[in-house]
């Protein structure tokens, strides 16, 4: 093969796989590219980064900067949502050459009559490119090249800034060097920065022992939105199985009367596009979205793949099922856990295309609905290709809508789902406790290849994990797992009631909740109102406040010689807006320690001077040095500064 490119491109980042998937941003965030990037010899060379939205049909450039060590940096801005593609452009700069070498002859009091009359071609090129008003000058510059009685004002003009300047203005591209394109996908806002609330609807009634409606979940809206959340979360609404229904505390048989598990979808009220009739009807739904979002808050729903044992699909396509050699319906197992209640769908069917469409079709019902947010049951059960391609089927129209991974898995399954169009993924925060191992997972959801792709979503506790640490904790605890996951993640959620109530009974030697809401409706006195939601109130109004704390990437740990201790600095990407996080890992004992600023971050050195604003508590503190004493109480175990210069 025969190139004559003399500009190699190589190293480019970022990109995930070679580009084989795209990194994320959201809208108004940039994109940074770094690329190793060498000529043969000596020559002076530029480079570009062309980047274009899908909608657009050229593409806008901007120049990158040599960093050093053959290293080269540029960046562009996202301000639509959709796909930008961007691939780097290099070539050897002739006119640069020329006048680099101009410029060294002349150090070295060498006569250049011969380079001035080489130079005229790059003045002509440079004629066809400037604005008419220009010309004139530059008309000049080349009569003087040509005329050697001139050589004086030639050489004035060959090394001015201002031919430099129309240099690189308006460069000539010999040759250039192309590398390949790659992707960006951009979504709103929201992808990056959430605040999530969970309850079962079921359980919103006023009154023991009812089961709640959409009408009564009307009515917590405003407690809600109070509280700071901008996103409420839904387990599945559909109608439940009655086949093999669990009874209270996943017993194997139900009694009469139990309400059964919200994820084994389907029975002969309907399906996955069907409301379970206890809740309300359609209309009463639209309402309930529509209401939430006149308070700022949106409702996600449960996205589960799977079906009861008498749900339509199984009649009606009994070949979207895998059958035993008996004939029956094997139910879903992850071993030793039996899930009884459900089957799951057979995506190695002959008829996957079907398949794939009607779970399309039942996205997209929602979708109509007005949902612009899915929380996705298990996806790590289900084909990657097939979440690819209904992610960037329902994007292509709706590109509002984001899609949450529920997958405590291993570690290369979860990120695989976000490579695969995932907007934001759960993590292993949930059991992450000490000071190291939470460290050690901040540095590698931030500043590793993952932060180019894995929008993390911290989760304290799920109706499906009630995490030891917080099994019969006190009231400490719970606000120390709340301030983590507020403070370092920039998307978080709660299972509320539970959470707030520090309602943390367990099944004796599980991660799983006694009396778990999943199999039963239960009654909550939501009119309580405690330190916890007072506290939890204060730390999401100071994440809606202030933009270092809605971005998870820009972070740095502070040393502090206490492992009992956590702190870490955060910032907006223009530095604007600026916080300290001091937390205490001690539910029991007040912690003290001296904490050492992070002066190169912050940009700091000889005198110091902050004011150091706690958001929580409205106090002000002067940190006047590199070192400054801290102290917390287990009655209020975080400090979030707000950092005034």
């Amino acid at each position: 093969m025969f190139k004559q490119e003399r500009v190699i491109i190589e190293n480019i980042a970022p990109q995930i796989q070679c580009g084989t998937f795209f990194i994320k941003r959201v809208v108004g965030e940039t994109v940074t590219v770094w690329a190793d990037i060498l000529p043969d010899g000596h020559d002076v060379i530029q480079a570009e980064v062309l980047y274009m939205h899908s909608s657009e049909k050229k593409h806008r450039a901007v120049r990158m900067q040599a960093e050093g060590n053959d290293v080269y940096r540029a960046e562009f801005p996202v301000d639509k949502q959709g796909f930008y593609d961007y691939k780097i452009q290099a070539w050897v700069d002739h006119a640069l050459n020329w006048q680099h070498g101009i410029e060294a002859k002349l150090k070295d009091e060498q006569y250049v009559r011969s380079e001035l009359l080489d130079g005229i071609q790059y003045l002509i090129y440079l004629s066809e490119q400037l604005p008419k008003k220009e010309r004139d000058t530059l008309a000049g510059w080349i009569a003087a090249f040509e005329d050697e009685k001139q050589y004086e004002a030639a050489i004035k003009a060959a090394t001015s800034t201002k031919l430099h300047t129309w240099f690189l203005k308006y460069p000539q591209r010999r040759l250039p060097n192309v590398s390949k394109d790659l992707r960006v996908y951009v979504d709103r806002k929201k992808a990056r920065f959430s605040t999530w609330y969970e309850f079962f609807p079921r359980s919103a009634a006023a009154e023991p022992g009812k089961h709640g409606t959409f009408k009564d979940c009307e009515r917590l809206l405003p407690r809600i939105a109070k509280m700071g959340f901008d996103t409420v979360y839904f387990p599945p609404i559909h109608p439940i199985g009655e086949v093999n229904r669990k009874g209270k505390n996943n017993a194997t048989h139900a009694q009469e009367g139990d309400s059964g598990v919200p994820w084994g979808i389907g029975s002969r009220l309907g399906g996955h596009k069907a409301i379970h009739p206890e809740l309300g009807t359609e209309k009463d739904f639209r309402d309930l979205i529509w209401k939430a979002g006149e308070m700022g808050l949106e409702i996600a729903m449960d996205l589960a793949f799977q079906a009861a044992p008498d749900h339509p699909y199984v009649s009606d396509h009994p070949e979207w099922f895998r059958k035993r050699p008996d004939g029956t319906i094997q139910y879903a197992e992850n071993p030793p856990k039996k899930y009884q209640d459900i089957v799951n769908f057979y995506f190695e069917t002959p008829k996957y295309k079907a398949l794939w469409e009607e779970l399309l079709g039942v996205t997209l019902h929602w979708v109509a609905m007005g949902i612009r947010i899915f929380r996705v049951d298990n996806p790590h059960t289900k084909p990657y290709y097939f979440w690819h391609w209904l992610i960037a089927n329902v994007k292509k129209d709706h590109p509002d809508v984001l899609f949450l991974a529920e997958a405590f898995s291993r570690p290369k399954v979860m990120q695989q789902l976000a490579k695969q169009g995932f907007s934001q993924s759960y993590t292993y925060f949930t059991w992450r406790v000490g000071k190291q191992e939470l460290t050690d997972y901040l540095v590698e959801l931030t500043q590793t290849e993952m932060r180019e792709y894995y929008r993390p979503n911290f989760w304290p506790n799920t109706p499906d994990i009630n995490p030891y640490h917080l099994q019969g904790a006190n009231e400490s605890m719970h606000l120390i797992r709340y301030a983590l996951a507020a403070t370092m993640s920039s998307n978080i959620g709660i299972y509320g009631p539970v959470f707030e109530y520090m309602d943390t009974a367990a099944l004796p030697g599980k991660e799983e909740y006694l009396n778990c809401e999943k199999y039963e409706v239960r009654h909550w006195d939501w009119t309580i109102q405690n330190k916890i939601i007072y506290l939890i109130t204060r730390i999401n109004h100071a994440r809606k406040d202030h933009p270092a704390l809605q971005q998870t990437n820009n972070v740095r740990f502070c040393f502090i010689e206490n492992d009992n201790l956590i702190a870490f600095y955060k910032w907006s990407d223009d530095k604007a807006d600026e916080v300290l996080v001091v937390i205490s890992l001690d539910s029991h004992n007040t912690q003290e320690g001296f904490l050492q600023l992070p002066l190169d971050a912050l940009g700091l050195e000889g005198d110091i001077r902050l004011s150091m604003n706690d958001l929580i508590t409205e106090n002000s503190y002067i940190w006047s040095s590199e070192w400054n004493f801290v102290a917390l109480d287990p009655n209020l175990p975080f400090h979030i500064f707000h950092i005034n210069r």
